[in-house]
């Protein structure tokens, strides 16, 4: 009878944990990507009216549900993705106390955590900061060298060197998929179906460009210096010059049309009317790279290949999901990360299974 009281007490801590850690996570997701620092100012705010949050009304899950999902103060929306990142790390953190000894499990709490920020931030900004990816995978080494059991070794250096192999085998294997699938499809080619009108209006250090109905950051289409976009217009006008019929050859800092280069920094606005529209692309972001290697120094080479196999097929699939239910834009991104981090976590609770399971296939 004790031991259920105490088993249920520990059980209770774990999510209670997880769903603080999870308010905490919500900070870093709202704040890493707008730059701002998750120390000043120290308690939370409504990103609406700005205004400080009381400890009372910040406590996780409960606060949500009892205000409605809505600010006290203002009345403004609270997105529903505060209270699931909280719920999910609330019950990652139960589901990981009740699987794994005591030592591992705090580092697979650390290791969640950096998956929940990483992925709630690829589904909304479509990156992955470093502080989650380099930091991970730094992170995961120091963990691997002071748990060596994560890496299923007798010796903290060989746990080490096993963790910074796996890391650089998840970045490696990423890396020729992406220099891979540069060269196959680095560029496409959408065709108008009438003449379309654009605009790229400049905006700070970067650019709006919208083309129809579809509009999108300029800074999106150059991951890399050589990076061409191409527009075939019946008509262009770059500020004060206005062309007939022709080409226009951007790269990420310049325009060329009929031989004539322009330093986009000198242009306030390019209009005209398009009926062809080649982009750059990539295969993946690569930060991509980068969080594939934090998994690897976390969970170890074998994980690496699982969560690359596994993400990409429930990428492919929800891929074609969309597909079917409606037809996806040509601007529309599908970020990684998530995917994944779903193979991570997939291996890390039942990885052994899939292994014997696999092994049964090879010798039945």
């Amino acid at each position: 009878m004790e031991h259920s009281v105490y088993e249920f007490l520990f059980r209770a801590f774990a999510f209670v944990l997880g769903a603080a850690v999870g308010s905490f996570l919500n900070v870093c997701i709202y704040r890493w990507p707008a730059d701002l620092s998750i120390n000043k100012p120290r308690r939370s705010f409504c990103p609406a009216c700005k205004q400080p949050i009381p400890w009372h009304q910040n406590l996780p899950l409960i606060s949500w549900i009892l205000l409605g999902g809505r600010c006290a103060n203002c009345g403004a929306k609270i997105a529903f993705r505060y209270f699931a990142v909280e719920l999910i790390t609330g019950l990652l953190f139960l589901a990981i106390w009740q699987r794994f000894p005591w030592q591992l499990a705090i580092v697979y709490w650390i290791f969640v955590s950096l998956l929940m920020v990483g992925t709630f931030i690829d589904l909304e900004h479509f990156i992955i900061p470093d502080r989650i990816t380099i930091g991970g995978i730094v992170a995961g080494v120091v963990c691997s060298v002071a748990v060596p059991a994560l890496m299923q070794a007798d010796s903290r250096a060989a746990a080490c060197v096993r963790s910074l192999l796996a890391a650089a085998l998840g970045y490696v294997i990423l890396l020729i998929v992406l220099e891979a699938g540069k060269i196959a499809f680095g560029r496409k080619r959408i065709e108008f179906d009438a003449p379309t009108p654009f605009t790229w209006t400049k905006r700070d250090d970067d650019a709006d460009l919208v083309v129809g109905t579809e509009e999108s950051l300029w800074s999106e289409y150059f991951a890399r210096e050589k990076d061409r976009l191409l527009l075939e217009c019946d008509e262009a006008r770059i500020d004060n010059h206005t062309y007939g019929s022709v080409t226009l050859e951007f790269r990420y800092d310049r325009v060329m049309a009929q031989g004539h280069v322009t330093m986009l920094d000198d242009v306030t606005q390019i209009s005209g009317v398009a009926r062809e529209l080649v982009i750059p692309r990539e295969a993946m972001g690569r930060g991509d790279l980068k969080f594939l290697a934090a998994i690897g120094a976390f969970l170890g080479w074998r994980a690496v290949l699982f969560s690359l196999f596994s993400g990409s097929l429930l990428g492919s699939i929800v891929g074609l999901i969309t597909l079917v239910v409606g037809r996806r834009v040509w601007s529309a991104k599908l970020p990684f990360g998530p995917y994944l981090a779903f193979g991570a976590l997939s291996w890390m609770f039942f990885g052994d299974t899939f292994l014997r399971w696999y092994a049964g296939l090879l010798n039945p």
